[in-house]
């Protein structure tokens, strides 16, 4: 099977002037509300798969299994939509690192990018972060890329490092070189602390393209798309945006309910309670499949829904 949305990545990264937004989601409902909102890429957030699969911090606790059925979910909401996830370390050597892209693949994965941390990895916005040496690291690169070719598909390979804080500039560079050397697509440095360096690791990494990751509350400035456009950037991702307004709305409304032992109507101008159950089920596609059984025959939805 062609995995037509790699192919649309590419597409889409071979528009110079194209900056490919992903807002970052962690489940089905903020899935569905981004593609509801009509953006073109999604991205698959491995601390948020932690938070939300598991309710555990991003601390390499998530097992290839638990990423790979995140992934695959969010990617068949819309196969039109290319979906760009988080690998994490690959989860073991050069033959486990094989198998993680394969999967990845099997599941209409657009692209994902795989770091330089040992396999208990954690954040890249946390500190104390232990890596691996470059043999290693670029051992993972290669195994993914071989896979990739031997399976005939066109998955975009990331290279990630977070070398920055511990090793300095100069080596996380060298890392993201030898990486694309070994064939990675796109270059990813993690936790840079100043628009200089980000400015400079672009120009530094040239001709390969490069990925910025724009965390709330994180280490690395946070700029608008047309200014990471402006700095040369191809791929931005906002990974924590659907988790930290999930967990603002949740304290709120968890808060109203334990005070008051409910939780109030919100309604518009016309009178329409909003966020209902309803509005729920709607924006997962409720209308689509009540009509689709229709067309096709079957009773289930006939006196509406």
């Amino acid at each position: 099977m062609v995995n037509k949305a790699a192919a649309k990545l590419r597409a889409q990264l071979a528009e110079q002037d194209k900056v490919v937004l992903c807002p970052g989601v962690q489940d089905g409902l903020s899935a569905r509300v981004c593609l509801d909102e009509g953006f073109e890429n999604l991205y698959m957030t491995g601390a948020g798969t932690a938070i939300s699969v598991l309710g555990l911090p991003d601390l390499g606790l998530t097992t290839v299994d638990d990423m790979v059925r995140n992934a695959g979910m969010i990617a068949s909401l819309d196969r039109n939509v290319p979906v760009i996830a988080d690998a994490d370390t690959g989860y073991g050597g050069p033959l486990s690192v094989a198998r993680t892209v394969e999967r990845y693949i099997q599941a209409g994965i657009a692209g994902l990018h795989i770091e330089d941390q040992t396999t208990t990895k954690r954040c890249g916005h946390l500190m104390g972060k232990e890596l691996v040496d470059i043999p290693t690291y670029i051992a993972r690169i290669r195994a993914a890329v071989t896979a990739r070719a031997a399976s005939g598909d066109d998955i975009v390979i990331i290279a990630r490092t977070d070398a920055l804080q511990s090793l300095g500039y100069e080596e996380a560079i060298r890392r993201l070189r030898a990486a694309a050397e070994a064939g990675a697509d796109v270059v990813f440095l993690e936790g840079m602390g100043n628009k200089e360096q980000m400015r400079n690791s672009v120009q530094d990494l040239s001709p390969t393209p490069c990925f910025l990751n724009m965390v709330q509350g994180g280490l690395t400035p946070l700029v608008t798309k047309d200014e990471a456009r402006e700095m040369g950037y191809r791929i931005v991702i906002w990974p924590c945006f659907a988790m930290t307004a999930a967990i603002l709305a949740y304290r709120e409304a968890a808060k109203e309910l334990k005070e008051s032992g409910m939780i109030a109507e919100r309604r518009d101008a016309s009178g329409k309670v909003m966020g209902g159950v309803r509005e729920c089920f709607e924006v997962c596609g409720l209308n689509k499949y009540a009509d689709f059984d229709k067309e096709m025959g079957g009773q289930a939805f006939a006196n509406g829904v």
